[in-house]
């Protein structure tokens, strides 16, 4: 059988994962916790892992790739255990460079089926601020983007 510190190397030479995705798989394999915590120490010494590189890398890819929002990015590092302070640094760094209000363009162009197309009715702009939203974009942001669409200008719900 591996040592908790082998099989934590075999996991990582797979993919970046944070102290708490290696701390739970190897629960899973039924390492018992003080084998965990001394192999987490020793792979932390040797800088196999460091939960601020992943977390930068993951919002990195949350920004970047995937295309989504802040709030997003900080919910996915959440899930996959990043300390919150770890996290919000992560998030400002990977979004410094990024142009929020461009990413948000991009996401409605691609449901609107297009960058000139409008919004159809005040159901179909409360359904495109709902999934701007989910995607993390600041509720505020989206409302004043989504404004610039409707036929109107202004928001067709006034609770938006």
């Amino acid at each position: 059988m591996r040592s908790a510190f082998a099989e934590g190397l075999r996991l990582l030479a797979r993919r970046e994962l944070s102290e708490a995705q290696i701390r739970e798989r190897l629960a899973r394999k039924a390492f018992e916790p003080s084998l965990i915590e001394d192999a987490i120490e020793r792979l932390r010494r040797s800088g196999a892992v460091d939960d601020t590189r992943v977390a930068l890398a993951a919002a990195r890819t949350e920004a970047l790739v995937r295309r989504h929002g802040r709030l997003r990015a900080r919910r996915q590092l959440a899930a996959i255990g990043i300390p919150p302070d770890v996290a919000a640094s992560a998030v400002e760094e990977a979004f410094a460079a990024v142009d929020e209000p461009a990413l948000i363009d991009r996401a409605l162009a691609r449901r609107l089926r297009g960058p000139n197309a409008r919004i159809a009715d005040a159901a179909h702009f409360r359904r495109l601020h709902q999934y701007l939203v989910r995607q993390g974009f600041p509720p505020e942001t989206v409302t004043t983007l989504l404004r610039r669409k409707w036929r109107g200008g202004a928001s067709p719900d006034p609770e938006l």
